[in-house]
């Protein structure tokens, strides 16, 4: 490639991301005006639109713009989301929920696992809607999505999949709790461990203190689902490994057919992996603003210090939605929807009954 063409290349790419940041001005400010939708929703449905109108061809050079900010611009959202765990506020507070968390996200895998070989969906669209179900929404999507390489469509299906259930808990859970006669601290529990986003949880425990004079049902909540959150680590780094493990084996596989060195009969389950290959670096910095965060607020810093990295993050995972939604065949999307949502219900459904079973079997409720 000569210099003008790199020069061309790069002049699309910055074009690209800066239609991303401005056409999602209006997504990110409807979401703040109506938190139980969110603003990745509606910037994915802004995104499938214009490309319904648009069309990839006629983007042309954009489109790398358009590509990386629905990769590397997600990744960076993911690493500013860091900044919003305090552990050790969590780890005080939200460890007498564990129990339930631990069920309830084991219990919306197992769900999605069964639903995808009963119904034969794509294993991407399957892992993708088990993790939002489990742990949080669109940003477990967000920092799952690049560790099993899932396309556009993919992430798409998934968003489509947990909003539709987010908005659906947020409307009957608070009538629910009351019909159950729960406490208040019971449903903060239980919206905080079986709502799927953290928009919807808040939305969901503030029409319950509306309910409710003198509740603090939001606080809670919000705590209990920022220690769901914290699944991402475990969940993200047993999939970077069974991907690495799964690229490897293809990879010997291929080796074989044309003619290379015979595999080993037996190998051992890590056999030639590595860690540094296989964990992807944008976890690691997750990680690592995590622990950021809480040593600061631990030595005296004001936690709301980091509040705008945790408003960037945001707002990059709406642009990344956008460009997410640029990409995806909004006809080919609603086509194949009745098997994602099939298994979204029953992902939601297990996760909600989980929860209430284990409040009535620990004594919470």
């Amino acid at each position: 490639m000569g210099a003008l063409e790199k020069m061309s290349a790069g002049r699309g790419r910055v074009l690209g991301i800066a239609l991303c940041a401005v056409l999602v001005i209006p997504c990110w400010l409807l979401g703040t005006t109506f938190p139980i939708i969110g603003g990745p929703v509606f910037s994915i449905l802004l995104g499938m639109a214009v490309a319904a109108v648009w069309g990839r061809q006629k983007r042309g050079a954009l489109q790398g713009g358009v590509a990386f900010t629905a990769k590397k611009v997600l990744q960076w959202a993911v690493i500013l989301l860091g900044f919003g765990l305090n552990l050790a506020q969590i780890a005080a507070v939200g460890a007498t929920s564990l129990p339930i968390i631990c069920s309830t996200i084991a219990t919306a895998l197992i769900a999605a696992y069964i639903m995808h070989r009963l119904l034969h969906t794509d294993s991407d669209t399957a892992t993708l809607i088990g993790v939002g179900s489990s742990i949080c929404g669109g940003s477990a999507i967000a920092a799952t999505a690049p560790v099993i390489h899932a396309k556009d469509e993919d992430v798409a299906q998934a968003i489509s999949v947990i909003f539709l259930f987010n908005v659906v808990a947020a409307l009957i859970f608070p009538s629910l709790g009351m019909a159950l006669g729960m406490s208040n601290e019971g449903f903060a529990l239980f919206a905080g461990t079986a709502v799927n986003d953290t928009s919807s949880v808040t939305a969901a425990a503030a029409a319950w203190d509306g309910m409710h004079p003198g509740s603090n049902a939001l606080d809670d909540a919000t705590i209990v689902k920022l220690t769901r959150t914290l699944a991402i680590i475990p969940i993200t780094l047993v999939l970077a490994v069974l991907v690495a493990r799964r690229e490897q084996k293809a990879a010997a596989a291929q080796a074989a057919e044309a003619g290379g060195a015979d595999r080993p009969a037996k190998q051992s389950l890590l056999a030639g992996f590595s860690l540094k290959r296989a964990l992807p670096s944008f976890i690691i910095l997750f990680v690592l603003a995590s622990l950021l965060t809480t040593v600061l607020v631990a030595f005296g810093a004001d936690a709301s210090m980091f509040a705008p990295l945790k408003t960037l993050s945001k707002y990059f995972i709406c642009m990344a939605m956008l460009a997410i939604g640029l990409n995806t065949d909004i006809v080919k999307l609603v086509r194949s929807g009745g098997k994602p949502i099939l298994m979204g219900l029953a992902c939601w459904v297990c996760i909600a009954a989980v929860s209430l079973g284990m409040q009535y079997a620990l004594g919470l409720w």
